[in-house]
Parts: structure tokens; sequence; C-alpha cells
């Protein structure tokens, strides 16, 4: 493999402008290489004449002598303008050059400016990192303590008082910041305390510090605020301390807006006494601090492994670079340039090397009973290794399915049931079974097909889904899953559909659809591990926190999840009438017209239309409520204009009036009009007028630039399906229904593509700020006295 590919392969991808720009190096070089042919093909006879006669020269001459002590080059070391850029590298040339000297001047002063970009950045994140580790240091001390007093306390309590179940710890509290600098002689005065506060629900940003100073000052307040939800300063043996946990469950958020309105309406006006209040920590608070620390040790450790596999690629380019200038122009540059290389900062450091050390050692001791090979499951997870097992079943089961579904379709056609004159009983109980699943895993397909396009581009979705790599589906598995699920399910309507040609019409034959929507669901619910029982329980957890929306805080999963059922709203309606279908025992007497005839379905009906747009405008709202953005507010009127055209297109369905038809047209084409400035401009990017790629952005992921512009123009085809509502055109004379199927298939593919540059434009957006780990927050705030 070509050391281009290897480098491109093995570099983190939010740090690609900050390695050292191979690519550029090799093109100054190739003209180099170039000019050197050129010469050497005008004047065949001379030039190597002149350049054996040149080397004998330098062998016996003064030549030689200088070659030793000065070389072809002298690289100047320089004390840059601030602290913080580190030392300066300039070359200068001390040979003429048989090329041309203006072109290796040029590839020297891109070298030198390689060489003091990686130096720059790797001093920037090693003092990132070393800050970061300082503060978790600090973070762990002030745990352990807590633990202490929490053991000793329990100790007490229990042969003090047996009856307490729940063992706390005292400790000081000051009221308000004035009141901390009158308090603070007094509380000096104690042998130790122990600090914990009575709430500890506070939102923490994910940004670092320094994104953190950038904000408004409005902003800023904002932040603090919320940031006192968690309670008020204590002191923790001699230091003021805030103990943070971000709003990340219903019972937290809950409890937060509930201080918040307590702290307006009624604490402003209370005074601090010199003696403080007494507060009561248990060991859920503590276990949910300690969890926190953990994982911002993963993430350290994590980052400093980056550092480490950014000097070393860094120095195989520049290895690799020198030796092919040498080999192109027959100068010995490499020894020379190559000992500034190694004694430059990012290579001559070794305080990462240290840190690491000691984030593994204490993650050891505290974190894994000093069982080391317990830590590094967690410090350095090991990837999972792909099967050829899985790619002979997934070429089994597509084989099978293609078989299954051509048999399904003869049946299908002999029996005429897809015609507009068919069997109603069958396409109103059984085919919005096929549709159903056909949709999800159409949906599921795609899926996996963005993983591949997110690897080949070498789009970081792991980092962005916050999804463990031992533990995360691969394209091949999420192909299994379709292909075996959908081979079951054409499977079994085939016989199904077999039966009922046949005239079976028992009730047994009429639960088969029903009993497969059962198995799926009990197998999504199993408890056992198999069936990828991680991914099965993420899926749910996701769910769940779409549902309760906005109680949940919002991550970047959670809201994708939720655009995606934004797309499934036909799957949905479809799940919803199967489920009734069955659950009411319709099926037993095949009167598929009960659950439209009752009033609460239709009411249900509407609800589903709309439900996803209204859990996604949730999402907004809370992502606003956490962050303070105001485009989290233009976002929810996107979502708020999607459920306004959802149900009037539900209501056009149920009454076809004039009326209802123009309300559709009018609701419908401002809410695509919205998404579709929503997805070009937000979503993905693009549409930037002043960009060096016309009506694209400046950076982009994919080299072809039409396949950009092609995915808007489908993309804005595709937004308006909708039109079939008003239209209702049948194809072929099939059934409306699979007209309609056809609709939302494309839909679902419409979102398909849609994942794959909203991932990109997110990844941009992390590649820009140089984000390749989680700043994960921590839960001890220390705070200063003069505050």
């Amino acid at each position: 493999m070509k050391f281009s590919k290897q480098f491109e392969g093995q570099l983190v991808p939010e740090w690609k402008e900050a390695f050292v720009d191979y690519w550029q190096l090799k093109r100054d070089l190739k003209k180099i290489h170039l000019i050197t042919n050129d010469n050497n093909n005008n004047n065949p006879s001379t030039k190597p004449k002149k350049s054996s006669l040149f080397q004998t020269l330098c062998k016996f001459s003064f030549c030689s002598h200088q070659h030793r002590d000065h070389g072809v080059i002298q690289v100047h070391k320089k004390l840059a303008s601030s602290a913080s850029k580190g030392d300066m590298y300039e070359t200068e040339l001390l040979e003429q050059f048989a090329t041309d000297t203006d072109a290796a001047k040029e590839f020297f002063a891109q070298l030198d400016l390689q060489l003091n970009k990686v130096n720059q950045f790797y001093k920037k994140k090693e003092n990132e990192f070393i800050e970061r580790g300082e503060s978790l240091k600090k973070q762990m001390d002030i745990l352990i303590e807590l633990k202490t007093a929490l053991k000793q306390q329990k100790v007490k309590g229990s042969s003090s008082q047996d009856s307490k179940e729940d063992p706390s710890i005292s400790c000081t509290i000051s009221c308000d910041e004035e009141c901390v600098k009158d308090t603070t002689e007094q509380e000096q005065l104690q042998d130790s305390s122990i600090a914990e506060f009575e709430r500890n629900d506070s939102q923490l940003s994910d940004s670092s510090r320094s994104e953190e100073i950038g904000k408004p000052n409005k902003m800023r307040k904002e932040d603090a605020r919320m940031r006192s939800l968690s309670g008020r300063v204590v002191n923790c043996q001699g230091k003021n301390v805030r103990i943070n946990i971000p709003l990340t469950t219903p019972s937290r958020t809950l409890s937060a807006i509930t201080y918040l309105v307590w702290e307006d309406l009624v604490n402003q006006s209370k005074k601090c006494s010199p003696e403080g209040n007494n507060l009561h920590i248990n060991k859920s608070k503590l276990h949910k601090a300690e969890k926190m620390i953990r994982g911002a040790f993963i993430e350290l450790y994590k980052g400093l492994g980056y550092l480490k596999t950014y000097r070393h690629l860094n120095m195989l380019a520049f290895v690799k670079i020198l030796k092919k200038f040498d080999k192109v122009t027959g100068k010995e540059v490499l020894p020379i340039y190559l000992k500034v290389v190694e004694s430059s900062y990012f290579n001559s450091s070794d305080m990462v090397v240290k840190l690491a050390d000691e984030v593994e050692e204490l993650f050891v001791k505290h974190f894994a009973e000093d069982d080391k090979r317990k830590a590094m499951k967690y410090l350095k997870p090991h990837q999972r290794k792909e099967s050829h097992a899985v790619t002979f079943f997934i070429g089994l089961f597509t084989g099978c399915l293609m078989v299954l579904f051509a048999g399904y379709v003869i049946m299908a056609h002999i029996t005429g049931m897809y015609k507009q004159q068919s069997n109603t009983v069958y396409m109103e109980t059984v085919y919005p079974v096929l549709s159903m699943f056909s949709l999800m895993f159409l949906h599921f397909f795609l899926y996996g097909c963005n993983i591949f396009m997110w690897r080949k581009a070498r789009i970081n979705h792991s980092f962005i889904f916050e999804l463990a790599p031992t533990k995360e589906l691969k394209y091949r598995e999420v192909f299994l899953i379709c292909t075996t699920s959908m081979t079951a399910v054409v499977g079994v309507l085939f016989v199904h559909l077999s039966l009922v040609a046949k005239g079976h019409s028992s009730t047994l034959v009429q639960a088969i659809p029903g009993l497969l929507l059962l198995i799926f669901l009990l197998l999504l619910v199993c408890p056992f591990n198999i069936f990828y029982r991680s991914s099965r329980c993420r899926f749910i957890r996701v769910i769940r926190n779409i549902i309760l929306s906005p109680l949940y805080k919002v991550v970047m999963l959670d809201f994708f999840m939720a655009d995606q059922l934004c797309s499934q709203v036909p799957m949905l309606r479809s799940l919803e009438y199967v489920t009734c279908y069955y659950v009411t025992g319709s099926y037993k007497t095949q009167d598929y017209g009960f659950c439209n005839r009752n009033k609460h379905y239709r009411d249900l009906a509407y609800a589903i239309s709309f439900l996803p747009y209204y859990w996604r405008a949730m999402q907004c709202a809370r992502r606003w409520f956490d962050e303070g953005q105001s485009s989290h507010l233009v976002n929810l009127g996107k979502y708020v204009s999607a459920m306004l055209a959802a149900g009037a297109k539900v209501a056009y369905e149920e009454e076809k009036n004039i009326g209802w038809l123009c309300l559709v047209v009018v609701m419908s084409s401002a809410a695509t009009v919205y998404q579709l400035y929503w997805d070009f401009v937000k979503d993905w990017g693009l549409l930037q007028f002043h960009s060096n790629n016309p009506w694209l952005r400046n950076e982009l992921m994919l080299r072809r630039k039409f396949i950009y512009y092609f995915s808007m123009g489908l993309n804005f085809v595709l937004r308006l399906a909708w039109l079939q509502t008003v239209v209702h055109s049948n194809f072929w004379g099939l059934d409306y229904r699979v007209t309609g199927l056809f609709l939302a298939a494309l839909e679902v593919i419409r979102r398909g593509q849609w994942n794959f540059y909203r991932l990109e434009n997110e990844h941009l957006n992390n590649a820009g700020k140089f984000r390749a780990v989680k700043t994960v927050p921590l839960p001890f705030d220390e705070v200063d006295e003069e505050d």
C-alpha cells in the first residue's frame, strides 16, 4: 500500500487539517521532478558530465569539507512572537540546485510551514490535555474525600442509629456568593467538612472552556443561572465546591425547573446564616459523579492516544517526503532536516506519554480494582473483527429473498390481489403488514449504506453518535439483519397468501400476519444476550428519550432518530391499524372496517400523523432551553409547519372537499419551502454564495461536485411527493395502497441521502474546531471566594 493511502487511512479525521499536508508536498516535489526531467532532456550530453565532474571534485576538494560541515541546507531556529506558537523554523539553501532553485525554495518553504504548523498544534493540544488532566486529578481528590467521609459516616451512623437506611453526610453550605466571604474564616476553623449540595441538577455544556469564554454575556448569565440549579456553594475541606449533575433524566429536569421557580419566588429574600445549613448526600449521587469522572478519564486517554498517533504519522510523513526529495534531486537532505524534526517540540516532548501513564495508573487503581486488563477494556477497547460468515449469510439470505419475493409477486399477480378490483379483505388486513416491514427494513438498509459511505468518506459517525466501538453495528451486520428479517417476512406472507388463494380462511390463518409482528416485537425486547442485545437496548432507550421529549437531554443520536421517524409516518399509521385490527380481535370476523368506524382510532390517526413532528419540536425546545440559541426556535417552527400540513392531509382524507384541498396545498407548500431551506442551508451547510465551490460549501468530503448538485435536485423532487395526496394517480392499474407504498419508499430514500450530508456537515463542524474527543462535564466546580 502506498504511504499516502496509509497516511490518510490512519490519521485522525477531525485533525486532518492539522496534519502534514503530504499531498501538497508531493505536488511541489513533482514540479522539481518535472523540471529535472526537462533539463535532462534538453541537455542530454553535458548534464551527466557536469554532474559526475562536480561529484568527483567534491570528493577531493574543499567542496567535500563544506558539505560535511554545512550540508546542502541549513535550518534556522527562530523565537516566535508569542510563547504559544513555540519555536519557528526556516530553511536556507546553501548550494545551487541543478534543477531550479526557486522550486526548491518553494518546497522547503512549504516544508517549514508544515513543521511549524505541526509543532503549534501539538503544543496547543498538549496544553489542553494537561489542563484537563490537572482538573481530573482535583476531581478525583474531591471524590476520594467524599467517599471516605461517606464510609466514615456510614460506620458512625450504623453504630449510633440503626434505623437509618440511607447513609448521608453533613456539610456546611453558603446560601449565596456574598456569604462565602463572610463565612470563610469561620469555616476554616473546622477540621474537615464534607461538601455536597441540595440540588444536583445542573445543566453543563459539552463545549470547552475556550468556547464558553466566547459566549455573549447574556448567554453566559443564563448558563450561570442554570448551573446554580445544581445547588449552592459548599465548603469541602477548606475549598468552596459546587457539584454539577447534567439534566439528563426527567427527574433531574423537573427538579431543576421546580428549584428555578422556588429560587425566583422564595429564596431571593432569604439571608444566609453564619452557621450554614445541613445537607445530606447519598450513595447514588456519588455514584453519578464517579461515573462522570470515569468517562472523562476515558475520553482524556483517548485524546492522548490520538496525540501519539499524530506525532507518529507526522514523523513518518517527514521521513517519506525527505526520502523522495533526496531521490529526485540527488542531494542528501534527509539527515540534516530530519535531525531538526526529531529535535522539534512535537517529537521531543514526553509530557503526553507521562500523562497517559499517569491516567492509566489512576484508572487502574480507582476504577478497575487494580486490574490492568479490566482497565484496558475501557481505555483501549478492541474493535470487533468482521467475520466472513456474515458476508456469506448476507449473500445466502439475499438470494432467498429474491426467490421468495419473485414467488410472492407471481402468486399475487395470479390471484389479482394488487389490482384495483382486488381482494379487499387481504389488502386491508395483510398488506399493511407487508408495507410496514418493507418501509422499516428499507430504511434500515439505507442506514447500512450510510455507514458504508461514512466509513469510505472518513466521517467519524461513531464519535458523532457516541457509539461504543465494541458494540456498534457495522454495515455488514445491518445488511444481514435486513436480509434475514425480510426473508422471514416475505416467506411467511408467501405461505399465508398461498393458503388464502386455496380458500383457507380459518382464524389461525388470519392470525399469521399478527403473529409475525408479535414475534418481531418480542425479539426487540428480548432480555437475553442474543441478536445484538446492546444495539436493541440502545434503540429502545433512544425511542424512550424521543417519546418523553423534552424531559431528557437531547443528544445527536436522539434528534437524528426523531428525524427518521418524521419520514416514517406511513409506517407508523400501518402499525397503528394492524395493532388495532389484531388487539380488538377483528381478525376473527375479518371486520376490517371496525377500526375505521371507531372514533378513538380516527383521533389516534391524527395524533400518529403529527407525533414525530411534535417530538422533534419538543427536542428543539429543550435544546433552546439548554443552550440558549435562537436557531433552535427557528427549527421548531419548521416542525410546527410540518405538523399543520400533516393534520391538513389527514383531515382531507376524511372529508374530501375543496376547502380542505386548498388548505392542504397552502400548508404543504409553505412547509416544503421551509424544509428545503433548512435541508440545504442548515442541515447540509450548502447554498453558500461566497464559497470557493459555487452554491456549495468550502469543504467537501466527496471529490465530485456534481453529486451535491444532483442530491439537491433529487431532494427537491422527493420533497414534492405530497402532491400525490392531491393528484391521486395510480400506476399501471395498481391499487392506491401500492402507489402509497411506492411514494412512502421515495420519502425513505430521500431521508437516506439526507442522512449522509447531515453527518458530513456535522463532521466538518467538528473538524473545524479540531474536536475529536468528547468533553465530558465534570461534577465538581471549585468557586473562588472573590466571586
